[in-house]
Formats: C-alpha cells, sequence, structure tokens
C-alpha cells in the first residue's frame, strides 16, 4: 500500500495535485491510500473515483479523512 498524507505539508497547491500524481503513476493493483484534511478536496476525489467506478474505503478520524481503493486495469 501506498500512503500518501496530504496533511503534513504546507502545501501551497491544492491536495489533490500529489493524489492524483500517485494515481497517475502507480501500477495496477496498487492500493493507494491519500490522507486528507481538506473537505473539498476529498469529496471532489471521491466524486472522480465514483466517475471512473473506481470503489473505495473512507475514513474519518477528528479533522483526517482517509480514501483508499485499488489502481484498476487500464
Amino acid at each position: 500500500m501506498i500512503s500518501i498524507d496530504t496533511t503534513s505539508r504546507m502545501l501551497e497547491y491544492s491536495p489533490l495535485i500529489p493524489a492524483l500524481k500517485a494515481f497517475f503513476t502507480s501500477p495496477q493493483g496498487t492500493i493507494l491510500e491519500i490522507i486528507m484534511d481538506n473537505d473539498i478536496a476529498f469529496h471532489d476525489l471521491k466524486t472522480y473515483l465514483s466517475e471512473q467506478k473506481i470503489g473505495f474505503r473512507e475514513i474519518y478520524e477528528g479533522d483526517r479523512m482517509t480514501i483508499q481503493f485499488t489502481i484498476p486495469k487500464k
């Protein structure tokens, strides 16, 4: 599993950038875990995955939101 934590960085851009970079560069079958504290970006990522018909798991811990999913076959 590859874990991308966008909460520990002082990003000058959307936390979606490292999340999508991991999505598009990881091999098929890789399990990704994206950790965010930005509600809007988290919702956008869930919407994108749903539109792509990629199942995911959501985990909520305080202000941290985690989404886990597997990179599909292309």
